[in-house]
């Protein structure tokens, strides 16, 4: 492991994590490591909302948004309003903090869509295609619609990754001119404009007893103070699956589905292809013009 300068101890490093695939703590700390300048750029400055395994993913876990009293002082927090006070989240901009919060069982990260020097003006756009009855082939399709609606004719960038669970994430990156009200009405536009032109396919319905088997075109996440999967982020799922950013080419592959990358083959495909969302940030836009061009086609229905 690599030195640090606060004398970071790993501790009950054997403990297994995942008992039907053998994955132990040690191993999260390693894979953690391993992919840290990856995966750091998408937590930098963003709060932090982490998922717990203390007992492995065998137990429920819990999700936990306060820092404990018992974290070191040198992980940075930053406190951020609610609705009835205040959340001192975790920020986590270092392979140090990383390492510290797997060795507390910190299998999954969750992160807001705004960063902290601007926190109620997000820098992403989220939409979440979580499949029913596990048809990857639906989510790729929802996927593709939503890349043809946002890049040809809102002219917006699109990028894609799977979530490591069950779905993908189509992820549009902002330039923070516009807040979080106007983007989730933005986006409950295209959500709406998608599932109207397929009907059949695709629904807004958040009650699934009315969606009658149809993917539903998740928006809400792009709300104030709600979270999204880290790009590289292990799922407390056996094998340890990695939510991992794609080539939109990838969805062609009619052996990919949510779980395809895990610990064990993720470097491989780094290696091979690199981080396909590389320029991310070098592609933000404001959504104000394209919210004019939303609305001539809604208008054209």
């Amino acid at each position: 492991m690599k030195p640090d300068t606060h004398n970071l101890k790993i501790s009950h490093r054997d403990k297994i994590l995942f008992p039907t695939s053998a994955i132990t703590k040690y191993d999260m700390i390693k894979y953690y490591i391993n992919i840290a300048n990856y995966m750091l750029p998408y937590l930098y400055d963003r709060p932090l909302t982490m998922q717990r395994f203390p007992e492995g993913i065998s137990k429920t876990g819990f999700f936990q948004k306060n820092e404990p009293t018992y974290f070191p002082d040198w992980i940075t927090t930053k406190k951020i309003k609610k609705v009835d006070g205040w959340v001192n989240h975790v920020i986590c901009n270092t392979e140090e903090t990383l390492i510290y919060l797997v060795n507390q069982e910190v299998l999954t990260f969750h992160i807001a869509l705004s960063q902290i020097d601007k926190i109620d003006y997000p820098n992403k756009l989220v939409f979440d295609l979580d499949p029913p009855n596990g048809n990857f082939d639906l989510a790729i399709k929802a996927a593709k619609a939503l890349r043809y609606l946002l890049e040809e004719e809102l002219e917006l960038s699109t990028y894609v990754m799977t979530t490591g669970s069950r779905g993908l994430h189509v992820v549009t990156p902002l330039n923070r001119e516009e807040n979080f009200d106007e983007v989730h009405e933005f986006s409950k536009m295209v959500a709406t404009y998608i599932s109207t032109k397929n009907s059949k396919e695709f629904t807004t319905a958040i009650r699934k007893v009315k969606r009658n088997g149809r993917l539903y075109i998740d928006y809400l996440r792009n709300s104030y103070a709600q979270t999204s999967v880290a790009p590289f982020s292990v799922r407390a799922i056996e094998h340890a699956p990695i939510a991992t950013p794609l080539n939109w080419d990838e969805l062609n592959d009619n052996t990919l589905h949510a779980q395809s990358y895990t610990i064990n083959n993720i470097f491989k495909k780094l290696e091979k292809e690199g981080n396909p969302w590389i320029d991310f940030e070098l592609n933000c836009k404001s959504i104000a013009k394209s919210k004019i061009q939303l609305k001539k086609l809604i208008d054209n229905i």
